[in-house]
């Protein structure tokens, strides 16, 4: 059973309620998901991780079991802004001031605004198979546009792509997740089931208005940063076989918007955290040990509260 002994429970915040999944012992981290999934995804990876860290599994607004707020026409009960500050919200009420990130696909654009709306809630942090999107954005190519169709369909006006989609849901989730380089595999039949019982016309809508917002007052966000870089150090990781690693060179672009930054790819596609579960964890301890434990250590508030 995915998330055996894990407490699950929603959690209010400002402008949502977010789905929770918390366990382990020690330090704080908190993991996000990607389209089109929900934090189920870290399934694997947090059977791995749970006697190191106290795991905080959250649904982003809009996904899974977590709330669709109403949109508005800029869109900003979806900008990354409005994700950020939820989790910020869901983990300062879970007693956690400082903690860990480790975020894929559109978590981790939401744990980037996170780290520069919230500079020093973040000790260290881990992104999955991204470059920022800022510069994702800026340096379209034929190549990326065709493998990454689904931003420039999802962010066409309502309700084009959400009765496009709403069609034949099933067939499409399967098609945009499956059409990686390892295909369905990395999905177990638990995992896929909790993906496709929450892609409903609700959380349909409430995906394009992430896209949405990610081609337009997300990079407003952007701009007005100026020359603002994450401070905090910043492991990523990307497929060898997949769009990042063929598109765009994920160090340098990240360097511009990171002041402290490693990484490497790793021998799989987009859904590394459940093709590659064993070495996404070692990936994520080691990286922590190094530059995220001993920052969180010295302040006794982060460690787990009782009860």
């Amino acid at each position: 059973m995915m998330f055996d002994g894990f407490d699950d429970f929603e959690m209010p915040t400002e402008g949502a309620r977010i789905r929770v999944r918390r366990s382990g012992q020690g330090t704080p981290l908190l993991l996000l998901h990607g389209y089109p999934q929900t934090g189920a995804m870290w399934h694997k990876v947090a059977e791995r991780l749970r006697d190191r860290h106290t795991l905080v599994v959250a649904d982003l607004r809009g996904y899974g079991q977590s709330a669709k707020p109403a949109t508005a026409p800029d869109h900003a009960p979806y900008s990354k802004r409005a994700m950020a500050s939820d989790m910020v919200q869901v983990m300062a009420a879970l007693g956690y001031d400082r903690f860990l990130i480790a975020a894929h696909d559109r978590g981790a654009r939401v744990a980037h605004r996170l780290m520069l709306d919230h500079p020093g809630r973040v000790a260290a942090a881990v992104l999955l198979d991204i470059a920022p999107t800022r510069e994702m954005y800026a340096d379209t190519t034929d190549a990326f546009a065709q493998a990454y169709w689904h931003w420039f369909f999802l962010c066409q006006a309502a309700p084009f792509p959400e009765r496009m989609i709403g069609g034949d849901p099933r067939f499409y989730w399967l098609k945009k997740c499956g059409s990686g380089s390892a295909g369905l595999s990395p999905f177990t039949p638990e995992a896929l089931a909790e993906y496709l019982a929450a892609w409903t016309p609700e959380t349909i809508h409430a995906s394009c208005e992430d896209y949405r917002a990610a081609a337009t007052i997300d990079l407003r966000h952007d701009e007005e940063d100026g020359g603002a870089r994450v401070e905090c150090p910043l492991r990523v990781l990307w497929g060898e076989h997949g769009v990042i690693e063929r598109c765009f060179d994920a160090l340098a672009e990240w360097r511009k918007r990171a002041v402290d930054v490693s990484g490497r790819s790793l021998p799989g596609g987009h859904y590394l955290a459940e093709e590659l579960p064993d070495l996404v964890a070692e990936e994520i301890h080691l990286f922590f040990t190094e530059k995220g434990s001993d920052l969180l250590q010295q302040e006794p508030s982060l460690r787990t509260p009782a009860g």
